[in-house]
This record gives C-alpha cells, structure tokens and sequence, in this order.
C-alpha cells in the first residue's frame, strides 16, 4: 500500500480528499494534518509516509515552505500539490521544489484519481532499478503527465492505459481482468473497464474460456496491426 498523508487547512475539504484517496485501489490514509506544524510533526510520528497531498495556504506557513523544511530535515517523500494557488509563480516555484505534480481545487474524484494512478505507476517503474534506456527515462519522466491522449474518453488515465497496454503486449497469450489487475497494480474493475476500451478501440480482441460450470471467463488478448 502506498501510505498518504494530506494535508488541507480546511478539515472538510481534508475528509472529503482522504476519502478520495481511500477509494483509489493501491492507496491508504496514513493521517491528515491542517497546518504546516502538524505536517511536519506528523512526518516525524508515521511510522511511513509515500506521498503528501500538500495544500499551499496553510495557516502557518505556505506549502512550499513545507516542502523546503521537509528537505532540510532529510524527508525525501513524494509531494503532489493539492490546492487552490494558480498564479505562475507559485507553479514553477513547487517545480523547482521538487513537487512531482500540482493539482488546482476545485477538481472530481476523477483528477485526483488520474494523478494518484500515475503516481502507482511511476513507482512501479522506480521500484524495478537497474538501468534505464532513453524509452525507459522517457516513461519515467512522463508517468505524471497530465496531458489526454487523443481519444481516450474523460475520466480514464493515460498512465493507467498504457500500463494495461503494456501487459498485454508482452503477455504469451490471453489474459483475464484479474491477471491484468495483478500486473498492473489497479482493481479488477478498473483493469475491465481499460480492457473494454481497448476492445472497442480494436487494440485487444476478447476471447472466452469455459470451465466447468458457470459464466465463460472474459480474456483479452493484444491485437498486432501491420
């Protein structure tokens, strides 16, 4: 489990983002916090913090200023900007911070869904080691993006289809949505839903499997071009 800490002056607005993330399959509310000394008191009493949904206007100090106090006492967590603060400066400020993204409230479920999916791809990637060709680095580099791909419908991640893309295209045969959901870390129903798309997009061709009894399986298999 990726353990999260969020951190939002408004506690409404800190429930309803902790009960986002306890939707998303993969993540867990580790505390929350409303105020930058509360941040920083609570990364030092986790027992583990992955990632901090960091608001910027806290009522002590800035976001960004918790990020730089998080550096200087050795946390080197993961932070995703979550907050209100639009203006250019403040943007460009978190990059060179080293916040991995920046979410603008007000947002659905869906955008912080997206981002929290790429994120659990991201370290999947990291988590393998080794080296890394130029395709690799740029993967890497790209997981966070926040960018459409053309044609894929609202509320499905870019990252998230390409992780499912991925599996079937080195699979030896077909698979069900349960071993895709295992190979990618998602749900089963997520890993269905991905599946189905590919299908009507004419990437993946299902086929069924009969056992003994009951419903025939759902497997899908990657369906080369040229």
């Amino acid at each position: 489990m990726i353990e999260v800490l969020v951190v939002d002056d408004d506690t409404r607005v800190a429930r309803v983002n902790a009960a986002y993330v306890e939707k998303v399959p993969g993540f867990h509310v580790a505390g929350q916090a409303h105020t930058a000394g509360e941040a920083l008191r609570a990364l030092a009493a986790l027992p583990r913090v992955d990632l901090v949904l960091l608001d910027h206007y806290l009522p002590d100090h800035t976001g960004l200023e918790v990020v730089g106090e998080m550096r200087r006492r050795g946390h080197q967590t993961d932070v995703i900007m979550v907050t209100a603060a639009r203006d250019v400066s403040t943007v460009q400020a978190a990059m060179r911070q080293g916040a991995l993204q920046y979410l603008v409230k007000p947002f659905a479920f869906a955008g912080l869904r997206a981002k929290l999916e790429a994120y659990a791809v991201l370290r999947r990637t990291l988590d393998g080691g080794g080296e890394a060709e130029q395709a690799e680095v740029d993967r890497i580099f790209g997981a966070l993006s926040s960018v459409s791909e053309p044609g894929l419908p609202k509320g499905h991640s870019p990252t998230t289809a390409e992780a499912v893309r991925q599996s079937l295209m080195r699979a030896d045969g077909p698979l069900s949505a349960l071993e895709i959901a295992e190979l990618t870390g998602v749900s089963r129903q997520t890993a269905q839903r991905y599946l189905k798309l590919l299908e009507r997009t004419g990437r993946a061709r299902l086929t069924l499997r009969y056992g003994d009894a009951g419903r025939p399986e759902h497997r899908y298999v990657w369906v080369t071009r040229g």
